[in-house]
């Protein structure tokens, strides 16, 4: 949790799931606004917490001094801020070793003389001339809101509302909040003069991103496959075919990440584009074994009807099923283990293997089940062509 903090501070300073960023010139409308989006924000459902900074949330002690006056006494604005720096913030005399451990020695007026403004009117200003003269005759001291510290992105000041979230996916929350912030604006809940922004940061800017990436990477992914299948095949009837395992093994992957309780993330699309992949690699295992068998028939002239074509399935799929077992056992076998690890980077691995398991289940039972059937009407339909081809020559002799 530590380094997760820091990553995220480092990469977006939002170190929430979900951040807004409210950007303008004047930082009490800043306040203003971020307290409205913070009412707003409270009601969207999923919402586990929110907090808006508050800008403007400092006192301070502000000493307007009197250039006027400590001209009169000889005093140069320096002279007096020094005397402010010593009274107040005290001044480093020298630092005391006591064996391993150094303590520095400060020099700064007694809590009763700094502890209201009174008393700090009453501080000594000493001048050329000896004379002893007290702060509050030359300088005027007020209490004053000001902001604790000021954030800024582009050179305009920020205002910044972290939102964690529970029980729901960042990117369907982030649109329910856009959603109720958009209304609010509209009803003026929030007030937003011109010149003002919001952004939407934290963990959504990496969705962004990503998705950004995923909409180029899944494409080239899935035509790489499409590709090496058809070089391998040299069908396009073939691809095809194996191409049915991968809506094959969404199925499972659903189901599973369902099961779980883990929301689509950019993890969970890892482990479905590496199920894709996977899926076709077995998809074109089954595959093999059906055409070995039916291209055994064939050579055997045994293939003259569609019993003998079922007979040829029958033999390369059903005694075919001991490999297809053991190639989707291995598989599960080598993810398992990750669905029970713990310790760092274990939250993503197991969001990129769970669908990769799911899937594996169901693209391997309905493999055995639906691409027999499936190539059994597509031979079949070969054999009736080459059956009307052959009684179409036997009538004119």
């Amino acid at each position: 949790m530590p380094i997760k903090t820091r990553i995220d501070m480092l990469a977006t300073g939002i170190k929430t799931p979900v951040g807004i960023k409210v950007a303008g010139a004047d930082l009490a409308q800043l306040e203003r606004i971020a307290g409205e989006i913070e009412t707003v924000i409270r009601q969207v459902p999923g919402t586990s917490s929110v907090f808006a900074e508050r800008v403007m949330g400092g006192n301070y002690i502000e000493f307007n001094i009197n250039r006027d006056e400590i001209a009169r006494y000889g005093l140069a604005l320096g002279d007096v801020q020094e005397v402010l720096e010593v009274a107040l913030g005290g001044m480093p005399l020298t630092t005391t070793v006591e064996g391993l451990e150094r303590y520095s020695i400060n020099l700064r007026y007694d809590r009763d003389f700094r502890e209201n403004l009174e008393a700090l009117k009453q501080i000594i200003v000493p001048t050329p001339s000896g004379a002893q003269i007290p702060l509050g005759e030359i300088a005027t001291l007020n209490l004053v809101r000001a902001p604790m510290g000021v954030k800024s992105e582009g050179a305009i000041p920020n205002a910044w509302i972290y939102i964690d979230v529970k029980g729901i996916d960042v990117g369907t929350y982030v649109q329910m909040a856009q959603r109720a912030v958009s209304e609010a604006v509209a009803k003026k809940q929030v007030v937003l003069p011109s010149g003002y922004n919001v952004f939407w940061s934290g963990q959504y800017e990496y969705m962004q991103r990503a998705k950004q990436r995923l909409a180029i990477v899944i494409p080239i992914t899935l035509l790489l496959i499409i590709l090496i299948i058809y070089l391998n095949t040299r069908s396009l009837v073939k691809t095809a075919i194996v191409l049915l395992a991968v809506p094959f093994s969404l199925v499972g992957a659903f189901w599973l990440i369902y099961l779980a309780g883990y929301n689509l993330s950019v993890a969970v699309w890892i482990g479905i584009i590496a199920l894709a992949g996977l899926d076709a690699e077995t998809g074109v295992v089954m595959l093999l074994y059906l055409d070995l068998a039916y291209n055994e028939w064939v050579a055997k002239d045994r293939m003259r009807s569609s019993s003998d074509l079922r007979d040829a399935i029958y033999h390369g799929a059903v005694k075919r099923v001991r490999p297809k077992a053991m190639t989707a056992a291995v598989i599960i076998g080598g993810l398992l283990p990750i669905i029970w690890s713990h310790g760092a980077g274990a939250d993503v691995m197991k969001r990129i293997a769970t669908p990769m398991i799911g899937g594996v289940v169901t693209s391997t039972l309905m493999e055995l089940v639906v691409y027999p059937a499936i190539f059994f009407v597509w031979r079949s339909r070969k054999l009736e062509r080459q059956q009307l081809s052959a009684t179409a020559e036997v009538v004119p002799a």
